[in-house]
């Protein structure tokens, strides 16, 4: 897996087309949101995709990211390895996506474990890190350490409940999506097969 060859062709103009999508800018906030959130002695990586990829890519630092986010004692991720082993390694970056889903983050919004393992796709890896910010700053559950400004919080639910009565009196209603009949007449038509005069 990761000692594959240089990509051409059509796979080389795809790749490109995916690292185009990378933004540096991000890179330096979601940096700076990870060092602060964990409150530990994190070295901040040179500036670089290369370099950011490098720095998540054993997974230490995600799941020290994701359990930041919860209370002590309630973090998802009992034991975090230093291993230098390439199947430890994944396997802790597979727990972390585990975890952001089981904290909210979409399915969708999750990159996959190869995405960064190989750097395929560091762009779907800053999504990630965007929504698990986004979540943890619309949970407001004083987990979240940071500028509240750094994520859009995400829009809440927001229920309705209807008596019976209300819901009884709804059924009398048509709506204007099933069209009027107010106006309508058959005033000026024909009978069907006439054929139309053309004078």
């Amino acid at each position: 897996m990761a000692n594959r060859g240089p990509s051409y062709g059509l796979s080389r103009e795809v790749q490109e087309k995916i690292e185009q999508k990378y933004d540096a800018d991000l890179e330096n906030k979601l940096v700076d949101w990870i060092i602060l959130q964990c409150a530990e002695d994190i070295e901040h990586p040179p500036p670089g995709r290369t370099h950011f990829q490098q720095w998540l890519m054993d997974g230490t630092v995600l799941c020290k990211l994701i359990n930041s986010l919860y209370p002590p004692g309630q973090e998802p991720i009992a034991k975090i390895s230093e291993s230098k082993m390439a199947f430890k390694q994944m396997e802790q970056i597979s727990q972390f996506l585990k975890a952001a889903e089981i904290y909210g983050v979409r399915t969708t919004d999750i990159f996959q474990t190869v995405d960064l393992w190989e750097g395929k796709d560091m762009a779907a890896v800053q999504r990630t890190l965007m929504a698990l910010g986004s979540v943890a700053v619309t949970k407001d559950d004083g987990c979240y350490r940071g500028e509240p400004s750094w994520f859009h919080r995400k829009a809440q639910q927001n229920r309705r409940g209807f008596s019976e009565e209300q819901l009884r009196q709804g059924q009398n209603v048509i709506g204007l999506q099933m069209g009027s009949n107010k106006g309508a007449s058959q005033a000026g038509m024909t009978g069907y097969g006439t054929p139309r005069q053309i004078m």
